[in-house]
């Protein structure tokens, strides 16, 4: 009987060891990953002090050229929207800042999970701007960080020249987002933070650059992006952490700035690809365009969600548009 009871919590005990196991060795594997990545892409740019912390920066151009801030979408860091078509601008005469947002690349995160919001990431970027002297500037931003330029641009106005806002993400998304019961339990803070610093580093490597590839869909993916772009900096746990917290924290965040956006008065642009599988413009960019009064929309046929890389020149060139028109409506009338 003491022999079968044994057996028995020999048996229960098992499965806790063996995820014992599994998680330690991620532990290290993640440890390795995350040194590695780092050792690889050290920062490339200044640091901007922030309350809290500090951001970093990717900085091109002419000190006293028209200021543009780029600012890079989700499971990316500021050599994204840089390599893609900031220093394309910079060589167009333009003072280009390219941040990496809170708690990715190597910006500080100084809320935690907090700082996950557009809002909140807003704020910091606008403290940021401050300490530089920087704006109104033109603020780019991609994606995710769609949200972030619209945030910047409804809460922190005097930062905010025009915005051009590239394959956005603006609008609700439609209906509530249903998780099965694994994914709820994953997303718990505790288990993730767990899983962020075990076995999710591994696991995003495996995927890492079919990921990168997908992205550019329905297109072919441009040669050496994912080196470009820094995309590993991901991998690291507090990143991979902040990337989730971003994005489950997205639905809430754009049903509150969403009404507002008929207050805004700040020359816009919204730039899509009219293929874009990822963030299709139906549901965001064009509705977008709408609801910001006066602005722009400019979709590019055949195109997907990585118009930065794939139609740099044509993203630029919206770029210097915008900055034609806020320059000419600077120009107070000539009397009669």
């Amino acid at each position: 009987m003491a022999r079968a009871s044994g057996l028995l919590l020999v048996l229960l005990a098992l499965p806790f060891a063996v995820a014992g196991l599994v998680l330690a060795l991620g532990a290290v594997a993640s440890l390795v990953i995350s040194l590695r990545v780092g050792s690889l892409y050290p920062p490339a740019g200044p640091f901007v002090d922030v309350p809290g912390g500090r951001l970093a920066t990717i900085q091109a151009g002419p000190a006293d050229g028209k200021p543009i801030v780029l600012l890079h979408g989700a499971s990316a860091n500021a050599a994204d929207p840089m390599g893609g078509v900031g220093y394309l601008l910079a060589a167009r005469g333009f003072r280009v800042i390219a941040f990496d947002r809170p708690g990715f690349g190597w910006s500080d995160r100084p809320q935690g999970g907090a700082d996950a919001a557009p809002q909140a990431q807003a704020t910091l970027i606008a403290d940021a701007l401050a300490a530089m002297g920087v704006g109104p500037a033109i603020v780019l931003g991609h994606s995710w960080a769609g949200a972030l330029a619209l945030a910047l641009a409804l809460d922190h106005p005097e930062r905010v020249a025009g915005l051009v806002l590239a394959a956005p993400v603006g609008m609700p998304m439609p209906g509530p987002i249903t998780l099965p019961w694994y994914w709820r339990l994953a997303l718990k803070p505790p288990i993730l933070w767990v899983l962020s610093r075990t076995v999710g580093p591994p696991i995003a490597l495996a995927y890492f650059r079919e990921a990168g590839n997908r992205v550019f869909k329905p297109e072919e993916p441009v040669p050496g992006y994912i080196e470009t772009s820094r995309a590993a900096l991901v991998l690291r746990p507090h990143t991979l952490l902040a990337n989730v917290q971003d994005l489950v924290g997205l639905t809430p965040s754009l049903a509150a700035m969403s009404p507002r956006y008929g207050t805004l008065h700040v020359p816009t642009t919204v730039v899509s690809g009219a293929a874009d599988p990822i963030v299709r413009p139906d549901l965001q960019a064009q509705p977008l365009a709408r609801a910001i009064p006066g602005a722009r929309l400019v979709l590019l046929t055949g195109q997907g969600h990585m118009i930065h890389y794939t139609a740099p020149e044509a993203l630029a060139g919206a770029v210097s548009d915008l900055e034609a028109t806020i320059r000419r409506d600077a120009v107070p009338a000539a009397l009669p």
